[in-house]
């Protein structure tokens, strides 16, 4: 399905990846995907993607800095499935070329130095990574790195307790013994902007860097809505009521280890901030200039998220609004 254009900017957000999930079951065709001279494979490690380079990529010398250089995935070849009889294999689906798309998920004792693709790649934080992939790859990245999490916390059946095997190209999993199957779930979680008049709130948690602010964020409940959840989050962790509209923006898949945020704009009843110190360090009202400065990364004190993370973005779409 086309992505809105606002969509289609966010990070992480799959973008011409077609996951032909017609494919899944088809073993034989899976095999002969993996094994053809057009396959493209990504590989990670402890949650970490390989990417281009001899070296580390140095970090943001601060908080709201600029990324460096771009360092683009090290897709391999078929040739990727020598490296580890242990690795688990992910189908995830074929680029607008028809190239099949694969992941590996390599063991943690795996040798990068010790292996044939020595000097070619690094594996890096997907975090420090993700900022400097492409649309494509950094959706690809990000489903990647979701479902291998997924596969590491099943490993056995929620209904029996024995174990479960992979199945449908690594998207189901099902139990030896019982035969209950097992599908990867995505946890909503609405990530809000509170705003009134010229101002909008945004809060810090204590372990965060010094000056870095975000929005109010929050797991959906069962039983409740996203405009719900986004009302009681900013209610239960700022004291501040929002009675009125929620607008929806876009959402991002967000693989830590599997959240869907949803970004939302709502409109706050009044100022007065009472913190939930259990949930933050601290909240305050910013001005629309103050905000700015901060995207800007000319803020004396303060710093924004970064672009990779969804909260980037809805503070964006409200600057935007003027």
């Amino acid at each position: 399905m086309p992505l809105s254009k606002a969509a289609a900017a966010i990070p992480l957000v799959p973008v011409g990846l077609d996951r032909a999930a017609h494919h899944r079951r088809d073993a034989a065709w899976l095999d002969a995907a993996f094994a053809s001279d057009k396959v493209q494979i990504l590989l990670m490690r402890e949650g970490s993607p390989l990417v281009e380079g001899s070296a580390p990529a140095a970090p943001p010398a601060r908080i709201g800095a600029a990324p460096g250089p771009m360092r683009p995935l090290l897709w391999l070849g078929a040739q990727a499935g020598m490296l580890s009889p242990k690795a688990t294999r992910l189908f995830l689906g074929e680029n607008d070329k028809g190239s099949p798309i694969f992941a590996l998920d390599l063991p943690a004792s795996f040798s990068l130095d010790a292996s044939p693709i020595a000097g070619l790649g690094v594996f890096q934080d997907f975090r420090a990574a993700a900022g400097g992939l492409s649309p494509f790859e950094g959706g690809a990245a990000a489903t990647a790195r979701a479902l291998f999490e997924w596969h590491h916390a099943h490993g056995f059946c929620a209904n029996c307790g024995e174990q479960t095997s992979i199945e449908e190209a690594g998207w189901k999993r099902k139990c030896v013994d019982c035969g209950r199957e097992h599908f990867p779930r995505t946890d909503p979680v609405a990530i809000m902007l509170a705003v009134r008049g010229d101002k909008c709130l945004l809060g810090r948690q204590a372990a965060w860097p010094k000056g870095f602010w975000s929005c109010l964020a929050g797991f959906v409940e069962p039983g409740e809505t996203l405009e719900q959840a986004a009302a009681r989050e900013v209610l239960e962790e700022s004291g501040v009521r929002c009675s009125g509209q929620a607008d929806y923006l876009f959402c991002q898949p967000w693989p830590f280890p599997s959240s869907l945020m949803v970004g939302l704009i709502l409109e706050a009843d009044g100022e007065e901030i009472t913190v939930d110190t259990s949930e933050l360090e601290t909240a305050r009202w910013f001005t629309r200039e103050e905000t700015a400065a901060m995207m800007a990364g000319t803020h004396p004190e303060a710093y924004a998220p970064p672009r990779f993370a969804i909260a980037h973005h809805v503070i964006k779409a409200w600057l935007d609004r003027g």
